[in-house]
């Protein structure tokens, strides 16, 4: 008999998620002693002040509501007003639609501006998410590979890799998983070409406030024309230490939003509620707190370029920043998955294989240090050493 649940195929022949191989590979360490590198998300706490102001959301007749498509509008505002100030540019309430976490900003916005058979420029390791929707959308992923050694592309390369398909170039800055900051410079020359090519550059954020260097990430937000051909996705997951709230926007024209609100309305109406407070109170009351953990994960990165400068075992650290280092690992013509199985059960280190991130296995893993004191960073080392 002919089953009736059939799957799609583009479903069925997905990769399952690569998070889900972390939690299954901890499962099988139980009783080992692990040092969890897996997953980015932070390790500190939610500051106080937000749990104060999503308890007392909680308890208000309100707290439970829907809140209009577009996010709450002191949201919004305080968002607008938050970019504006760290990119010494211009952005708008108007230029704001709050949605259930960044990888929702970006299916969202995949979804409207790409029909299926279209082509999307991602850059190679690219965020495995990312990858995962263009496909899952019938849409066509195109990669465009970086250097192993900076994790930066050539405009160039770019330019030579578009198509009459071709509808968006996909970035993510500070990378994941590579954790490189793409240079002010090298971000204007992509918005450039972009332009002149009337293609969308969308640059995902979600490490924004950890980036390498001092200053306005790029410069787009000062152009009075960006939001014709630029969009950017923000996330409030690492500021403030908020994944499970699920809350990130989408920072573009205000026409684009208002098609977005269409799909927005049938796959979540609003983004939760209680997230966007607690993203607000963030905003309000957390910037000073938001600064010291962006030092304190500053701190954690200089000690773990330390950590690394010997390549223990041969573990080779090819690139390092945000939440992340991108380590090439000594059994290169190995499996990683292998490796990786290796060093959580032998070595009590646990990380995500590379081949998430990239078409084939090149041997990598991605490693999350962010997660660890200093003192484990240390002991992370010393670890690598038993490989």
């Amino acid at each position: 008999m002919e089953q009736i649940l059939r799957l799609v195929k583009r479903i069925l022949n997905q990769i399952d998620p690569p998070v889900g191989a972390a939690d299954d590979l901890r499962d099988r360490a139980y009783g080992v002693d692990l040092l969890d590198m897996a997953q980015g998300a932070p390790a500190y706490p939610t500051a106080p002040a937000i749990v104060e102001r999503v308890g007392d959301v909680a308890r208000h007749p309100e707290g439970a509501r829907y809140t209009r498509g577009r996010g709450l509008a002191a949201l919004r505002f305080a968002l607008a007003a938050d970019l504006t100030e760290d990119y010494e540019g211009e952005v708008t309430e108007e230029n704001v639609l709050i949605t259930a976490g960044s990888n929702q900003a970006f299916c969202l916005t995949t979804s409207s501006l790409a029909e299926a058979g279209d082509e999307i420029l991602i850059t190679v390791p690219f965020y495995f998410n990312h990858d995962m929707w263009i496909r899952l959308d019938q849409l066509r992923p195109v990669y465009v590979e970086a250097s192993p050694l900076t994790g930066q592309m050539s405009v160039s390369l770019i330019a030579q890799s578009i198509t009459s398909r071709t509808r968006m170039i996909v970035v993510t800055s500070p990378g994941n998983p590579t954790g490189i900051t793409a240079h002010p410079d090298f971000v204007d020359e992509l918005a450039d070409l972009a332009h002149s090519k009337r293609l969308v550059l969308v640059l995902d954020e979600t490490y924004r406030m950890f980036r390498a260097r001092p200053g306005p990430a790029h410069r787009l937000f000062q152009r009075p024309d960006w939001p014709e051909y630029f969009v950017s996705l923000q996330s409030f997951s690492k500021d403030f230490a908020l994944p499970g709230y699920r809350v990130g926007a989408v920072i573009a024209s205000s026409n684009l939003l208002d098609e977005l609100i269409k799909l927005m309305d049938c796959v979540a109406i609003c983004a939760p509620r209680i997230g966007q407070e607690a993203a607000l109170e963030g905003l309000r009351s957390a910037r000073e707190w938001r600064k010291d953990r962006v030092h304190e994960i500053s701190v954690k990165h200089e000690r773990f370029l330390a950590t690394m400068s010997p390549s223990p075992s041969g573990f080779q650290l090819k690139s390092s920043g945000g939440f992340y280092g991108w380590l090439r690992h000594p059994g290169a013509t190995s499996d990683t998955e292998e490796v990786v199985r290796r060093l959580a059960l032998e070595c009590g280190v646990l990380v995500m294989s590379g081949k998430a991130f990239t078409p084939n296995d090149t041997g990598f893993i991605r490693v999350s240090f962010a997660n660890l004191s200093l003192d484990e960073i240390d002991e992370f080392g010393r670890r690598l050493q038993m490989f």
